[in-house]
Parts: structure tokens; sequence; C-alpha cells
């Protein structure tokens, strides 16, 4: 009998009937697989964060990521409490397992955020956006709903940085996110990272549901094409190759001017995109950083934003209210877009459709794919794919921006 007690002891089952939590989060860990798996709705995020929660509730599997407080304490299995900072990588690894050695050395220390931006530009082409630079400013204007909810958070008793850190959500950038709650609110960063990340691959069901709000059908009718027949640019980039190289390292030189706390995330972002232009240059160095480099920097930040995710860190009412808050920021990002469109078509002749405000987040391209099939919905002609390009990859640039005033004005409060 006792081997058989020994035998059920070591089994979570034991564990349902003084904390059943765990369940709840299994479930949970669960719906994220499921989205990533069967509904396809961002994958490569999704599904790692997914199995990383469901890693960290199993009790007794030590592959949850132990917080520290506010002075960087933790408190180990032997009831002693150490500063995070002054451990040596080693003794973490022993003390709290593999999942906080990959935290503290990746996440905690704001070192993977940069480096997937990297992999971004990479990634990310701004022709679309240097081809159509004035539709670029309702990328600026999307970002109206981190700073609308940061205001609400206020009101509703977060501190200034944790508002801070939940109205980036409205950018509809994960790593974004992650490196603003790093600088500004780091007991955040597991509920505040799911959130941005369940929310931008929601991007096909709230978009939609937005437009469907805000827009009549005769404004999503609007061709761009055909307004640009009828209204062609006076100013046209002769030499788009020259401009595609230039571009990346003129932005990084005047956001180091003015935000010199965007830096590490537009930089890494810039530098990405020159590897790219530069073309047989740089074609290894853009190869690894667009394939081997963001891979695995996705893989080990996807499993360790799903390991903060337990059910203490989960289960409570600021969780429940940076969800409903993010969620809020998402959807005034995308009305501000809309709306600043709208604005915009009262004074001027060459009419934009409002799916160009929709698409001013940083969810780059799912935003602009999923307005496009909007657009072709109402009118199979109607491609307005690379004009929502233009405000969308404008708005990652934008939403990093944001952050790294934030960053500047609040680190220090």
């Amino acid at each position: 009998m006792d081997i058989l007690r020994n035998i059920w002891s070591m089994t979570s089952f034991s564990q349902v009937g003084s904390d059943w939590s765990f369940l709840i989060m299994i479930v949970i860990a669960c719906v994220l697989l499921y989205l990533g798996i069967v509904k396809k709705y961002e994958p490569l995020l999704l599904i790692p964060i997914g199995f990383g929660v469901l890693l960290a509730n199993f009790p007794g599997g030590g592959m949850d990521v132990l917080q520290a407080d506010g002075n960087g304490y933790v408190t180990l299995a032997d009831g002693v409490r150490e500063d995070i900072w002054d451990m040596p990588l080693h003794k973490i690894a022993h003390e709290l397992g593999l999942m906080n050695f990959l935290y503290y050395f990746t996440i905690k220390t704001g070192f993977l955020p940069p480096i997937i931006f990297m992999g971004v530009g990479a990634l990310t082409d701004f022709g679309p956006m240097l081809r159509n630079l004035r539709l670029s400013i309702f990328g600026a204007g999307a970002q109206f709903g981190i700073f609308a909810v940061l205001l609400c958070s206020l009101a509703i008793g977060f501190t200034p940085k944790e508002a801070a850190s939940l109205g980036i959500i409205g950018g509809a950038d994960g790593p974004t996110a992650i490196f603003t709650t790093i600088k500004l609110a780091p007991h955040l960063l597991g509920p505040i990272a799911i959130a941005a990340y369940s929310y931008m691959a929601l991007v096909p069901v709230i978009i939609p549901f937005v437009v469907k709000l805000l827009c009549s059908k005769k404004e999503l009718q609007i061709n761009m094409r055909e307004q640009d027949r009828l209204y062609p640019d006076k100013l046209q980039i002769k030499n788009m190759r020259i401009a595609k190289i230039l571009f990346p390292i003129t932005v990084t030189i005047v956001v180091a001017l003015l935000v010199p706390t965007a830096v590490s995330l537009v930089g890494m972002l810039m530098f990405g995109n020159l590897l790219k232009e530069l073309g047989s240059l740089t074609s290894r160095l853009y190869e690894t950083a667009a394939n081997a480099i963001m891979n695995t920097a996705t893989i080990f930040l996807g499993l360790c934003v799903g390991a903060t995710m337990t059910a203490k860190a989960f289960l409570n009412w600021t969780t429940i209210g940076i969800v409903v808050g993010g969620f809020l920021a998402f959807a005034l990002s995308i009305s501000a877009g809309i709306c600043m469109v709208k604005i915009f078509n009262l004074f001027a002749r060459k009419k934009v459709n409002p799916l160009v405000g929709a698409t001013g987040l940083s969810a780059v391209p799912m935003a602009s794919r999923v307005a496009n099939e909007i657009a072709t919905k109402y009118d199979p002609k109607n491609h307005v794919l690379n004009y929502c390009m233009a405000s969308n990859i404008s708005g990652v640039i934008g939403s990093a921006v944001a952050a790294g005033v934030l960053i500047s004005i609040l680190q220090n409060i």
C-alpha cells in the first residue's frame, strides 16, 4: 500500500483534490493549440506558446517560470530567497530548471525581442510603403489605441508603468509588447504576452468585426487602383533599389536622434531589412537572420512566454483586466485607423479605402491579407493588398517608436 500511495502521489492526479486550477490552464493550453493547429491562426506563435502553457502547468513538472518579485528576489525550493540577478546561469538552471534558465537568459534580459525584430526586418519589403508614402500616416494613426487604453487603465487603478504595458498591446506586435513590459512591468509579462499574441492570432476575426461596424459597402468598394489612374501621384521614386537601401539607414538615424530608447527595436528591424536589400553582398547573413535565427528565437520566445502562464499568474482579476484591456486597445487601434481614413476622405479628391486604415497595426502581413479578402468579397477586382501593406508596415515602425516613447517617459518614475 505504501508503494501504491507513493505512485499515486507521484502523479498529477493526486493534486486535483487540493488544487484543480492547473486543469483550467491545461484546457486553455489546448484551446491555444487548437487555434494554431486546426484554425491555423499564427501557428508559428500559438503552437509554441500553447505547448509552453501545457508544460508549465503539470504539478511537479518543474517547467513553470518562477517570476521574481519587484525587488528581483525568487524563493527556491528550500525556502531560501535569492536575488535572481546575483545567481549565475548554471545555478538558475540547477535550482529552478530549464525553462527558468531560458526565460531569464533570453526573455528577462530583453535579448530575444530585438533579435526577432531583426528577423522581421529581413522578411519585410518596404517597397509598398515607399511607393505609397502618403498611406503610411495611417499606420501612425492606428497607434491611438495604445494611448487611449493607457489612460483608461490609469483611471481604473493600474500604475503608469502597468498601464503603458497594457496599452502597447494595441500596437499588435508581440515582441514590442514583451520588450515594453520587461522594461516597465515585468511581473505582468505572462498575461500581457499571451494577450498580445492571442489577439494577433485573432486578426482574421477582429478586423472584419470592427470593419463591419464602422464601414459601409460603398466605402469598402473604393478601388485604389482606379484612384491611382484618376489621380496619379506627382512624386515617383525613380530608383527603388537605392531608396530601399537608404531607407533603413535613414530611419535608424532619425529614430536614434529623436527616440533613442526605440533604437534597440527599430534599429534591429532596419538592420535585418538592410541585409535583405543588399542582395548578394549579404545573402548569407540575410538567410541566417530570416531563417535560422528567426526560427530559433521564435521557438524559445513562444515556449518561455507560455511557461509564464501558470494558474497563479493567470487566474486573477488583474489578468482578466489585461485581457479585456488588450482587446479594447486592439479594437480601438483598428477603429482609429478607419476613422482617420474617413476624415481624410472628406477633404481629399483621391479617396482611400478604409481597409487601409484598418491595417495600421503591426500584424504583418496577416492584417493586409485579411483586408484584401474583405475588399475582394465586395468586388473581386478590388485588390488592396499592396496599399494596405504601406499602412501595415509603417505600423510596425510606429508601434516600436510608441514603445520607445513610453519607456523613455516612464522607466525612471
